[in-house]
């Protein structure tokens, strides 16, 4: 493997020769060797040719070159940068197994991570981008493909919901993708890897990767009811250290925005290719730890429980979906009795 090692000439003059190259697994829009420069251990990655390539290393190179503003740090160090192969050298990071309550440290982490960027860097990555008119017809159209009826005015609410979502505030680092996997736990915290996806947006919508099960992660899980609360609680508090201001109590809109997105039932090279809300009635998939219907089951049970007694601003501008969420939870569990909950959140 070594002789594949895209380390050029711009590289070897900044960095000096790599030395046993070794290849390691990764997606397949990318490749990833650990190598050594002078006896010291390195990762080299490169995006390989395809759709938005160049516009994913930029994003990648832009978050990590932003997020290295964070002390203790939350990513690797970059080390260097050969733009014309789209290839990274980053510093190698020990990843250690993690306990029991990871999760809290990896908010913590999400936290500092969010709180790297503020106005002034408006413009530096793309603005985060929530469901559209396309994804409500879908939701929508599913209920009806199930016979659930639509409540009254449910489709205003959740046309106010995405536009509310298009216009929240914030410029938050946002990862993309802030799954177990994408983070490293070491003897000096959490880092970050694999910011291809990376925005700039409310903190929210990452926050609620941990209620609503991970929606773009292979590893959909369910963290016990404590150590979820735990875990935002840690995030509310690292941000309001960081940032001297408090993050809005209300989860409500970003969750609910999940819900409505059918790409977040398959991986990213599936994403934008059909409507999967469409396909589930007639079919059921796997992808990583649950299959489609088991993750739709769990975020509908998540939104209805938030929307369903009209509790918070949000909830009560929701109460449509809650009774939507409830009823159409109740008939793919009476239609596929053996679905199973999402697996509880293990490190």
């Amino acid at each position: 493997m070594r002789s594949e090692l895209p380390f050029g000439e711009k590289l070897r003059a900044e960095l000096g020769v790599p030395a046993r190259g070794r290849r390691l697994d990764s997606s397949p829009r990318s490749r990833v060797w650990r190598a050594e420069l002078s006896g010291t251990p390195v990762v080299v990655k490169q995006l390989v040719d395809g759709p938005e390539a160049t516009e994913r290393y930029d994003r990648e190179v832009t978050a990590l070159k932003l997020a290295a503003r964070v002390e203790p740090p939350v990513v690797p160090a970059l080390l260097g940068t050969d733009p014309d192969a789209r290839v990274l050298v980053l510093e190698h990071v020990d990843h250690r197994p993690p306990g029991e309550d990871w999760v809290t440290g990896h908010a913590t982490a999400l936290a500092r991570l969010h709180a790297a960027t503020g106005p002034d860097d408006t413009g530096l990555l793309p603005a985060w981008s929530g469901p559209v008119q396309g994804d409500i017809d879908s939701f929508l159209a599913l209920a009806a493909t199930l016979d659930v009826p639509e409540p009254p005015g449910v489709r205003a609410e959740l046309e106010g919901l995405v536009a509310r979502l298009r216009t929240a505030p914030g410029h938050a680092l946002l990862h993309g993708d802030p799954c177990p996997g994408n983070d490293m736990h070491s003897g000096g915290g959490v880092r970050f890897i694999d910011f291809e996806q990376s925005s700039l947006g409310s903190g929210l919508v990452e926050l609620a990767y941990l209620r609503i099960g991970f929606p773009t992660c292979w590893c959909a899980t369910a963290p016990p009811a404590p150590l979820l609360h735990a875990a935002e609680a840690a995030y509310r508090a690292t941000w309001r250290e960081a940032t001297g201001t408090d993050v809005p109590d209300d989860l409500t809109d970003a969750c609910a925005g999940w819900l409505l997105r059918g790409d977040a039932l398959v991986q990213r090279a599936y994403r934008g290719t059909t409507d999967h809300l469409a396909l589930l009635p007639g079919q059921d998939w796997e992808w990583g730890t649950a299959t489609a219907r088991q993750r739709l089951v769990h975020r509908l049970g998540v939104v209805a429980a938030m929307t369903g007694d009209g509790n918070g601003r949000h909830g009560a501008e929701l109460r449509g979906l809650g009774r939507l969420a409830t009823d159409l939870r109740r008939s793919m569990l009476t239609r596929w009795p053996h679905l199973r909950p999402l697996p509880r959140l293990r490190p």
